[in-house]
């Protein structure tokens, strides 16, 4: 068995560096060093992740449990006897599961020296960052297995997880990757859009024709039939079938008896035009009173990709096919408004005619490029109104006056992909309803991995959409860039860190304003 202390100390190394040559080396060389059927585990405490899921242990608890323990003076844990000892915690339920998950944790801390425990509660806490972010992982399995970029990256479109992808391509080799298939019923990650300023830029990147959308302000939505079996997924893979009725009655009435389709769910008004999207949301997660809400805020469902049709995969298909047989598969009804166009003139009416009804803007899709499951690829592009980011919350500070007591000024970040670390952009307390400020304070602080007395440090969980006039250069933060005016539009629920908008995003908006 691998010993525990080796993978705490190539994640060390990871984490010094910023190369991501270096960091996909150590990784590579750690993933072929363990055992066979530790690979999963490894890929996932190195991605910063548990197999179990999160525990809902606090820091405090965590820290008080390596005190009372003690620090063995030599490594003996295997990464074995930590997943055992992490999978019987998670499995403690019930009156008294608290004390019992407490002495648990002694235990295994008792068992690990101090850089094993310091690793543990970063990666219970999720706090372990170390910059082996998904993207340098799949270059490092790829590596590690000698096995082509490309496949690897196609099996983690479809696997449950980025470790079965390591533990197959190590053990089995290539071949073997073909097993993670594209299957209805089985939600995978959603393909996301990079921004454009507007429908020029989108016709001058792609050239020729282009796929513009209406960009709906609803809820993402997969679509699933297999059969007489619907089901439909959020964009972070929940079921949320029987939520939605109405939409599932309508599948189940089409003659296509097998297909996978990716849409927006979304509520409108009496006079047709589309509710603000926390509206839209109020009918996800609700198990009381659906019939209800159904009544007083029915959904309709629009599609503007095909997957999976009559026992075929698409996802490798250009998107002209995709939309081909997204026409088969469903009535124009229920196709959210497309147009195919290199014409900037039609373009920009065809975007005018999307805010005029309400929506947010339009999408710009490449005719040509493949379905690229849970990547931000650069043949989809989003063009709003303002300019708006997907941010993650990094902390918060307490207010004052009428808002004492309440956290109120958020700090915002994104992803460096680089680096794997969170770069702050700046600050806000615009925005904030009474009803978000009550909302945020306790999400927040069910998140806390410190505070200062002023400041509260989260684990970054929370993605909230902000409004902003500009990007501008700026020595106070990392980044070199900060928000100008900005202000919180909506936290997105619906959406994981993972999806939020990159570094990458944020230094393409501000080159396109500096021309």
């Amino acid at each position: 068995m691998s010993l525990f202390a080796n993978l705490v100390d190539v994640s060390q190394r990871v984490g010094a560096t910023t190369a991501r040559l270096a960091k996909v080396r150590e990784l590579a060389a750690c993933l072929r060093a363990v055992e066979p059927g530790e690979i999963d585990t490894a890929v996932h405490y190195l991605s910063g992740e548990l197999p179990q899921g999160r525990f809902g242990i606090g820091y405090a608890i965590l820290r008080k449990a390596s005190e009372e323990s003690g620090a063995a003076a030599t490594a003996s844990l295997t990464i074995g006897d930590v997943d055992q000892s992490l999978a019987e915690v998670a499995a403690l339920r019930g009156s008294g599961s608290a004390t019992k998950r407490a002495g648990a944790l002694r235990a295994l801390f008792a068992r690990a020296t101090q850089d094993e425990q310091e690793f543990l509660i970063r990666l219970l806490v999720g706090e372990l960052r170390q910059g082996a972010l998904e993207g340098v992982m799949v270059d490092a399995i790829a590596a590690a297995a000698a096995v082509p970029i490309e496949q690897i990256r196609r099996a983690a479109m479809y696997a449950k997880n980025l470790g079965a992808v390591a533990r197959v391509a190590l053990t089995e080799g290539a071949a073997s990757l073909a097993q993670f298939q594209l299957e209805p019923l089985s939600p995978i990650a959603p393909m996301l859009a990079q921004t454009a300023a507007d429908v020029g830029e989108a016709l001058a990147q792609f050239g020729g024709e282009v796929a513009f959308e209406w960009k709906m302000d609803g809820a993402r939505i997969q679509l699933h039939k297999a059969g007489d079996s619907v089901r439909i997924y959020t964009r972070s893979s929940n079921e949320i079938t029987a939520a939605v009725p109405e939409i599932v009655e309508t599948v189940q009435g089409l003659p296509a008896r097998e297909m996978i389709l990716d849409g927006e769910a979304i509520a409108f008004t009496a006079g047709g035009r589309p509710h603000p999207f926390q509206v839209t949301m109020r009918r996800f997660g609700r198990k009381l009173d659906v019939e209800k809400l159904r009544s007083e805020l029915p959904m309709r469902a629009f599609f503007f990709d095909c997957l999976h049709f009559a026992g075929e995969s698409l996802t490798a298909r250009p998107a002209r096919e995709r939309f081909a047989a997204l026409e088969r598969a469903v009535p124009p009804e229920l196709i959210i408004p497309r147009l195919i166009a290199d014409s900037a003139t039609a373009a920009q009416n065809f975007y005018d005619a999307a805010l005029a009804a309400g929506h947010e803007g339009v999408m710009a899709k490449s005719l040509d490029a493949p379905y690229e499951a849970g990547n931000r690829g650069a043949s989809w592009l989003k063009i709003k109104r303002a300019h708006t980011l997907d941010l993650v919350v990094l902390a918060a500070e307490w207010g004052h006056g009428r808002r004492t007591g309440k956290l109120s000024n958020l700090h915002l970040g994104a992803l460096d992909p680089g680096t794997g670390e969170y770069v702050m952009l700046g600050k806000t307390f615009k925005g904030l309803t009474d009803a978000l400020l009550e909302w945020q304070t306790k999400e927040l602080q069910a998140r806390e991995i410190r505070n200062d007395g002023w400041t509260v440090y989260v684990r970054p969980e929370l993605v909230v959409e902000i409004a902003f006039s500009d990007l501008q250069a700026s020595p106070r933060y990392p980044g070199g860039l900060a928000l100008r005016l900005a202000r919180v539009k909506r936290y997105r629920t619906d959406k994981r860190v993972a999806e939020a908008d990159t570094m990458e995003s944020v230094r393409k908006i501000f080159a396109a304003q500096a021309g």
